[in-house]
C-alpha cells in the first residue's frame, strides 16, 4: 500500500505543477503531462517502476475517450462520414505506410521488418490529438472533424495489423540475422541483432485456436452484443442502478459498462477503444447520455493525464544521447513525412483555408497504438528487440513534438496568413448594415433584419457555410472580418451599423476596439460570450453589447416562474426587474474587473459582487433592509410603466 500511494502522489504532484505552468505558457495540457514525466522518469528508475505496465494500464483513458466521442455522434452521422473514413482515412493508412516501408527497405531492413514498421507510424496518437482539439475548440471545424474520421479509421486499421504482422516473421532466424545486416552497415546501431526467441505473454482469448470462420462468427457476436445491450438493455441497468439513489452507484454502473463493453472487445482480440465507441454511438440518443458523460470524463481526464506522463517517462535518454543525430533525424523525418502525405491528401479532399495545415500538422505523429504494434512486432519475431527500444524513441519524441505543431500551425498557418490562399470574395453591394459572423448568433440577427426589409452585409470566414447559404439564395462574402481592407471594401465608412457575430472571444474584441477607435460615427452591436467578455468589450469603447445567451436564459427563469404558479404578466414583470437590475450591476463591476487577474483573485471585484448581490437578492425579495443597511430601492422601478421608461432610458 505504501509504494501504491507514493507512486499516486508522485504523478498527481507532478500532474498538478507541471499542467498550470504549462497552461499558463500557451503549451497546452498534453505538453505539461510529458514534461511532467521527464521530470519524474529518474526517480521512477531509482524506484524500480514498470513504465510500460502502468502504461498499458493509462491506456484505458483513450478508451473512455472514444466512448465519449460516440456519445456526440448519432448513427446517422457516423454514417456521413463514411466516404471520409474510407477514402481520406484508408489513403492515409496505405501511402504512409507504403513510404516508410520503402524508406526502411533503403536502409536495408528485411520486407517483412519494413512493412511492420510502416504499420507502426501510419497511426496518429488518438488521445494527443483530440485532447488538443478540444482544448483549442477545434473539434467541429472542417480539419477537426476530418483528422477525427482518419483516427477512427486507424483504430479499425489496428486489427487488421495485428493480424497480419505474423504473417511476416522470417521462417529461418539465422536468415534473418544475416538480412539485419546491411542495416547495421547503413548505421542502425544495434545492441542485440537477433528476434526475440520466444513469443510474448497471451492473454485470455475466446478466438484463439480457432479457424478462421470461427474467429468472425464469435467477432461478429460480441459486436452484436454490444449493439444489442446498447438498444435494449441500457435503459433498465441504468435505471435499476438509478433506483438505489446513490451517486457512487451511478458512477460505478457507468464504469461497468465501458469496463465490460471493452473486456468484450479483447477477449475477440479486437481494439476496446473501437468497442467503446460503438457503444458511444449507439447510446448517443439515450436518455441516460448526459449521465454518462459526467460520471465518466473525470476518470478519463486523469488516466489520459497519466498516459502522457508515462509517454514523457519511458523515453530512454541514454539511448537518445547514443544515438541523438539518428533519433533526431527519424523523427523529423517521420513528421515531415506524415505532414506532406496528409497535406497532400488535405488538397485533394479540398479542405479550405488553414484546415489543411490543421490536419497535415496535427496528425504528423505516431500514436499511442504504436507501443502495442510494438510490442507484438518483437513478440512475433518480425524484429529484434534492439531496433524496438530505437523505433520507441523515434515515437515519444514525435508525440512530445505534437504541441508544437500546433502551436506552429495556431501562429503561421492560422485564419490570417491562410486567407491569402483563397482571396476575399470582392463586395459587390455596400450596404448600411455590416453582419461579421453568420452562425447560430449571426444567422438569426441576419434573417430577422432582412425579414424586416433591411439589406445587409454578411461577411464569414466560414466557406462550407457560406457555400451553404448561397444555395438558400443568402447574399454572403467570404473573407476575414479582422483585416481592415475587407472592411473597407465592404463599406465601413459609409455603414450606419456593424455587428459583431464572430465566434471567438479574442477575434469579437480585437475588431470591436479597431471599429470603435477608428469609426466614431459607427453603431457596433458586439456579441460577448460571458459576463467576463462584456467587461472587456465596455473596456474597448463598446456600449452595446449583447450576451450571447443572455436573453434565453431569461426567458428560461420566467417559464420557471410561470411554473411555480406565478401569473405571467407577473413573471414578465420579475424578469424585468431581474434584467434591469443585471444590467445596472454590470456598469457598476465594469471599472473594477481587471482582465489581467482572474476574477477570483481579484479582492475588490469579489467584494463589490458579494456586496451587490445581497441587495438584488433583498430587493427582488422585497426587503428594505439587509443586515441593518437601508437598501436604495433605486436599483429597479416597481412597475411596468417605470420598467419601460427605465428601458428608453437605457437604449438611449
Amino acid at each position: 500500500m505504501t509504494d501504491v500511494l507514493l507512486l499516486a502522489c508522485l504523478f498527481l504532484f507532478a500532474g498538478t505543477i507541471a499542467v498550470p505552468v504549462a497552461s499558463k505558457l500557451k503549451l497546452g495540457s498534453v505538453l505539461g503531462y510529458i514534461i511532467a514525466g521527464i521530470l519524474i522518469s529518474p526517480l521512477l528508475t531509482s524506484l524500480k517502476v514498470d513504465v510500460v505496465t502502468l502504461q498499458h494500464f493509462a491506456e484505458f483513458g483513450v478508451v473512455m475517450m472514444l466512448f465519449l466521442v460516440g456519445l456526440e455522434l448519432e448513427p446517422k452521422r457516423l454514417w456521413e462520414m463514411r466516404s471520409k473514413l474510407l477514402g481520406l482515412g484508408g489513403l492515409q493508412v496505405l501511402i504512409t505506410a507504403g513510404l516508410v516501408a520503402a524508406g526502411a527497405q533503403f536502409f536495408g531492413l528485411p520486407l517483412g521488418t519494413s512493412i511492420a514498421i510502416g504499420f507502426v507510424f501510419s497511426l496518429s496518437s488518438t488521445a494527443i490529438v483530440l485532447q488538443t482539439l478540444n482544448e483549442r475548440g477545434l473539434m467541429k471545424s472542417e480539419g477537426g472533424q476530418n483528422s477525427f474520421s482518419v483516427l477512427l479509421f486507424q483504430d479499425i486499421a489496428v486489427i487488421a495489423m495485428l493480424a497480419m504482422i505474423p504473417l511476416l516473421a522470417p521462417k529461418d532466424p539465422v536468415a534473418y540475422a544475416e538480412l539485419i545486416q546491411p542495416a547495421v552497415e547503413a548505421g542502425i546501431q544495434l545492441v542485440g541483432g537477433s528476434p526475440q526467441s520466444e513469443g510474448g505473454h497471451h492473454s485470455l482469448s475466446l478466438v484463439k485456436g480457432l479457424s478462421s470462420w470461427q474467429q468472425a462468427l464469435v467477432t461478429f457476436v460480441a459486436i452484436a452484443l454490444i449493439i444489442f445491450g446498447g438498444i435494449r438493455l441500457s435503459r433498465p441497468f441504468f435505471r435499476f442502478a438509478a433506483s438505489a439513489r446513490l451517486r457512487e452507484i451511478l458512477v460505478a454502473a457507468a464504469l461497468l459498462w465501458v469496463v465490460a463493453i471493452a473486456l468484450v472487445m479483447s477477449l475477440v482480440e479486437l481494439s476496446p477503444a473501437l468497442g467503446t465507441f460503438l457503444a458511444g454511438v449507439v447510446l448517443a440518443n439515450s436518455e441516460y447520455k448526459h449521465e454518462l458523460e459526467g460520471n465518466i470524463d473525470p476518470f478519463k481526464g486523469l488516466l489520459l493525464g497519466l498516459f502522457f506522463m508515462t509517454v514523457g517517462a519511458s523515453i530512454n535518454f541514454t539511448l537518445l544521447f547514443d544515438n541523438l543525430g539518428m533519433v533526431l533525424g527519424l523523427a523529423f523525418g517521420v513528421i515531415a513525412l506524415k505532414a506532406s502525405v496528409l497535406y497532400g491528401l488535405a488538397r485533394m479532399f479540398k479542405m479550405h483555408g488553414s484546415d489543411k495545415w490543421l490536419f497535415a500538422l496535427g496528425l504528423a505523429q505516431a500514436g499511442e497504438f504504436a507501443f502495442v504494434l510494438i510490442a507484438f512486432i518483437v513478440a512475433n519475431n518480425v524484429m529484434p528487440s534492439s531496433l524496438s527500444d530505437l523505433l520507441l524513441l523515434v515515437v515519444a519524441l514525435t508525440m512530445l513534438l505534437t504541441p508544437a505543431l500546433f502551436i506552429i500551425q495556431q501562429r503561421f498557418f492560422s485564419k490570417g496568413p491562410a486567407a491569402k490562399e483563397r482571396p476575399a470574395d470582392e463586395v459587390k453591394e455596400k450596404e448600411p448594415i455590416i453582419i461579421a459572423g453568420h452562425g447560430r448568433f449571426g444567422g438569426v440577427v441576419n434573417r430577422m433584419l432582412r425579414g424586416f426589409g433591411y439589406e445587409t452585409t454578411v461577411l464569414d470566414f466560414n466557406y462550407d457555410q457560406l457555400e451553404m447559404l448561397r444555395k438558400f439564395d443568402f447574399e454572403v462574402y467570404f473573407g476575414d472580418a479582422t483585416r481592415p481592407e475587407l472592411l473597407h471594401a465592404a463599406g465601413i465608412e459609409e455603414a450606419k451599423v456593424l455587428i459583431i457575430a464572430i465566434d471567438d472571444q479574442n477575434t469579437i474584441t480585437q475588431l470591436t476596439k479597431y471599429c470603435t477607435d477608428n469609426f466614431p460615427n459607427l453603431h457596433v452591436i458586439s456579441r460577448a460570450v460571458n459576463r467576463h467578455h462584456v467587461y472587456e468589450l465596455y473596456a474597448a469603447g463598446c456600449r452595446d453589447i449583447i450576451r450571447e445567451t443572455f436573453d434565453s436564459s431569461l426567458r428560461c427563469g420566467r417559464s420557471a416562474l410561470e411554473a411555480l404558479g406565478h401569473h405571467p404578466f407577473d413573471a414578465e414583470r420579475k424578469t424585468k426587474q431581474f434584467e434591469l437590475m443585471d444590467k445596472r450591476a454590470l456598469r457598476t463591476l465594469a471599472p473594477l474587473f481587471d482582465p489581467d487577474i482572474p476574477a477570483q483573485e481579484n479582492p475588490e471585484y469579489v467584494k463589490k459582487i458579494l456586496e451587490v448581490r445581497k441587495e438584488q437578492e433583498a430587493l427582488l425579495q422585497g426587503k428594505d433592509r439587509v443586515y441593518g443597511k437601508h437598501i436604495d430601492r433605486g436599483w429597479f422601478p416597481p412597475t411596468m410603466k417605470d420598467v419601460r421608461a427605465e428601458e428608453a432610458e437605457h437604449h438611449s
